[in-house]
C-alpha cells in the first residue's frame, strides 16, 4: 500500500492498513505541536533512540494527516497498532528516513 519512493509508510491500525507519509502541510503540523521543540531535535532523538511516546504519537498523527485521514489524536491514542509500541517506531523511524532520505540512498540526505 504505501510507496517508498513517494516517502509513505504501510502502518495497521485498529486492523486497517494506513498509508503515512510526511507532507510539508503535515510535517508543519508536527512541528506545531512539537512547541519549543524542533524537527531536527526530534530526528536527533530518533537517531539516538531517545523518543519518547508522546513523539510516536506526534509523528504517526502527522504521517496520518499527511496521508488523508481525517481521525483525532485521542482515537489515534486509544487505537491497537500492529506490532504496539515496537511496531509504532520502526514505522516512525521508516517514516522519518523516508521523509528526509533521496530513495535509493544514493545522494545522501536531502
Amino acid at each position: 500500500m504505501g510507496n517508498p519512493w513517494a516517502g509513505e509508510v504501510t502502518l495497521v491500525i485498529d486492523g486497517t492498513p494506513r498509508r503515512l507519509k510526511l507532507t510539508l502541510g503535515a510535517l508543519a503540523e508536527l512541528e506545531a505541536g512539537l512547541g519549543d521543540d524542533s524537527l531536527v531535535a526530534l530526528v536527533e532523538r530518533f537517531e539516538a533512540g531517545r523518543f519518547s511516546a508522546r513523539d510516536l504519537l506526534a509523528l504517526i498523527l502527522a504521517g496520518l494527516r499527511g496521508g488523508g485521514w481525517q481521525g483525532r489524536s485521542e482515537e489515534l491514542a486509544q487505537a491497537e497498532i500492529a506490532g504496539g509500541p515496537m511496531g509504532a517506531a520502526r514505522a516512525a523511524a521508516e517514516l522519518l528516513a523516508r521523509a528526509f532520505t533521496v530513495p535509493g540512498g544514493a545522494d545522501g540526505p536531502v
